[in-house]
């Protein structure tokens, strides 16, 4: 018995619980960043903490208190239709059909001739859709749901990748987030009639960039019959709140689809310009 317990056979002992020890740590930490690589392989940031709650609470909010006449939204089953669009599904093979249920549920409408878009002017244009009481896609159930979040599943996993999530310039087009405001603009724009207006950036050289999802998905899908107003924003170097539009005359989807806005078709409207936010 005494032999066992001898100055050697206690460090035979002492080096292969080390040894050990540092096996299980080592297969420990590899088995993580494993799985962790794969996780933050994307170029974008992952998605929102706590998404499920926040959709839940602006859900709730949407509902009774900012609109109360859609009570009759079912937020669970919103959330829940939300949350099944992507979850455990490849987040680069987003499909249109993948968001039916839950637009479905919520479809972006609003009243007629009250629709707001707009390209590369968001701040202005939700300033301006307040002041004359009109709504942008932001102002619908899902756009004021989803608006700043960002989203996207693992295959095989119930649980959000809140690593990274692919960008749409670097990894796939057919992601989550992209596919669906692609979506819901067109819905959104399917739904307009009467006269609807756009905010566009007049300080850029191109106001009306065929790309955007303006220019490639909400124009070509507004009906023939529609009207559509383009207000300019021009940037005077003062807070967005002074900022000054450039009212156009109205024109047809199929002046943007057609005839993208030339330099000498904003020079022109120079006479038509008017602070709207001073009246």
């Amino acid at each position: 018995m005494a032999d066992c317990c001898t100055p050697r056979k206690k460090l035979c002992w002492c080096v292969l619980l080390f040894f050990l020890v540092a096996g299980i740590t080592g297969g420990a930490i590899g088995i993580y960043k494993w799985h962790y690589s794969g996780l933050n392989r994307w170029h974008g940031a992952g998605s929102t903490a706590d998404f499920q709650k926040i959709i839940q609470e602006r859900c709730d909010t949407y509902t009774q208190t900012i609109r109360p006449g859609s009570r009759s939204r079912n937020c669970q089953a919103i959330r829940q239709a939300f949350m099944s669009a992507f979850i455990s599904k490849d987040p680069c093979k987003a499909t249109n059909e993948d968001y039916n249920s839950l637009i479905n549920l919520a479809p972006p409408t609003v009243p007629c001739g009250q629709q707001v878009f707009w390209s590369k002017t968001k701040e202005l244009a939700h300033e301006y859709a307040k002041r004359r009481r009109l709504m942008t896609l932001e102002d619908t159930l899902l756009g004021y749901l989803a608006d700043g979040l960002r989203w996207c599943g693992e295959p095989g996993s119930s649980d959000l990748n809140v690593w990274s999530c692919p960008d749409w310039r670097k990894d796939c087009r057919t992601n989550y987030l992209s596919v669906f405001w692609e979506v819901l603009s067109e819905r959104f724009a399917e739904s307009a009639c009467n006269t609807v207006r756009v905010v566009l950036n007049g300080s850029l050289e191109n106001a009306f960039d065929s790309m955007s999802i303006f220019g490639r998905v909400e124009a070509p899908n507004l009906r023939p019959q529609v009207e559509l107003e383009a207000w300019l924003g021009n940037d005077t170097g003062k807070t967005p709140r002074y900022v000054l539009l450039l009212c156009t005359p109205v024109y047809s989807q199929a002046y943007f689809r057609n005839q993208p806005m030339k330099e000498s078709t904003v020079t022109g409207m120079n006479a038509l310009r008017k602070d709207w936010l001073r009246k």
